[in-house]
């Protein structure tokens, strides 16, 4: 398809970024930095002043590496001599380690009865306890069938019971609230005070 209109530079960048399979994002490297002069900073940290652009390619590449530009604001531009390769891998594996440490937090549901046993709910006690220790909210949701919804005020002080037991560890998002034959209350753990 043909343009009628002609493009601005940002998008005739785009194009060409596109077309070398580069991303937005990306440092200019080598032959993409446009300006005529740059400030250079060594791959020892050095500065090397400010070279004409095609001098400082040649020392990179005389050094086996490539010329960065790492701060294209700066007037002129500063670029730096190292391996794009190895700058790219390390950020890709930086990023990753700190989506690894990021967790999410999950609503786990544990499900309960009006004449649930003493012993039956100390277990779903415990597995409340540890879903909030490691991090994730918890839904307590106590099931009512045919007539025990005469039992609803029984079944609430049973969830505040639960949720006595675990107060160490966690805090009342949302109170016990009658949805049709169920009634539930969310437990989310306790933010640690710094």
């Amino acid at each position: 398809m043909k343009r009628d209109y002609p493009i601005g530079p940002e998008q005739q960048q785009q194009q060409q970024q596109q077309a070398q399979g580069q991303s937005g994002d990306d440092p200019r490297i080598n032959r993409q930095i446009r300006t005529p002069k740059v400030r250079v900073i060594g791959d020892d940290g050095e500065q090397l002043g400010i070279l004409d652009i095609r001098d400082a390619i040649q020392m990179a590449e005389e050094k086996g590496l490539d010329l960065v530009e790492v701060s294209p604001a700066a007037r002129p531009p500063v670029c730096k001599f190292m391996d794009f390769g190895k700058f790219k891998y390390a950020q890709k594996k930086k990023a990753a380690e700190t989506k690894k440490r990021v967790h999410q937090m999950q609503i786990k549901e544990v499900k309960m009865r009006p004449k649930t046993d003493e012993h039956d709910l100390d277990t779903k006690i415990r597995h409340v306890k540890r879903f909030l220790e490691e991090g994730d909210g918890v839904k307590l949701t106590m099931r009512f069938r045919g007539r025990e919804i005469v039992y609803a005020e029984e079944a609430m002080e049973m969830l505040f019971e639960v949720s006595r037991q675990v107060a160490e560890v966690s805090t009342i998002r949302n109170h016990p609230s009658l949805e049709g034959r169920a009634m539930s209350m969310v437990l989310v753990p306790k933010v640690a005070k710094k």
